[in-house]
């Protein structure tokens, strides 16, 4: 099932590596490599409930790896510019059309309010860091917005993770019902970029 895959993942990974095992897949969330960190935040949290982490050290170490995958991104925006990102992004799973939403999302809430708000955003998240660095936008005021955002949003996931382990027993008896619903709800995802991307100019000619 989807919860055990993303278990037998996760899991191991930060338990074997520990608080930098944590710093390591987060500063991946923050870049193009798609990562999300609703699977990974919420397995360290259950860390923390087994007390095999300390709170402190757990959001410590998620958020400085938000922070140094977002200061990455950023630098290969700022100095490469976009066609360098283009070129490299390919080769991460940098699709261009997320980039051009993202680039319209920075465009539209300017500067550090979008670096705010963006950790809080579907695949936003994971791209933002690049128009704000092909933007030029100062570099201390996006790593502040940037850690900020991250701390808030691991936090969040973190607490959601240690209330689920508390409940463990309760998430297992619906977890075939809730695969079923993730697996519904990726096959109407699939329908719509499929009958999308048909009535696409480039494909009605």
């Amino acid at each position: 099932m989807l919860t055990d895959l993303v278990s037998k993942l996760a899991i191991p990974c930060l338990e074997q590596a520990g608080p930098p095992g944590a710093t390591f897949l987060m500063a991946l969330e923050s870049m193009v490599i798609p990562i999300p960190s609703e699977a990974v935040m919420p397995f360290v949290g259950f860390l923390v409930a087994d007390g095999k982490w300390h709170l402190w050290v757990a959001i410590v170490a998620a958020s400085l790896g938000s922070l140094i995958g977002s200061a990455i991104s950023y630098a290969m925006g700022y100095y490469g510019g976009r066609p360098f990102v283009l070129k490299v992004g390919k080769y991460l799973l940098l699709n261009r059309r997320d980039l051009e939403m993202t680039e319209r999302f920075f465009g539209r809430r300017k500067g550090a309010l979008a670096i705010f708000f963006s950790r809080f955003t579907p695949v936003v998240r994971h791209l933002i860091s690049l128009p704000a660095g092909t933007g030029k936008m100062k570099t201390i005021p996006f790593l502040a917005a940037t850690l900020l955002g991250a701390a808030l949003w691991n936090s969040f996931l973190l607490a959601c993770g240690m209330y689920l382990r508390q409940r463990w027993d309760v998430v297992q008896h619906y977890s075939r019902q809730v695969d079923l619903a993730v697996a519904a709800l990726i096959a109407v995802c699939l329908i719509v970029f499929a009958v999308t991307r048909l009535k696409s100019p480039a494909n009605t000619k």
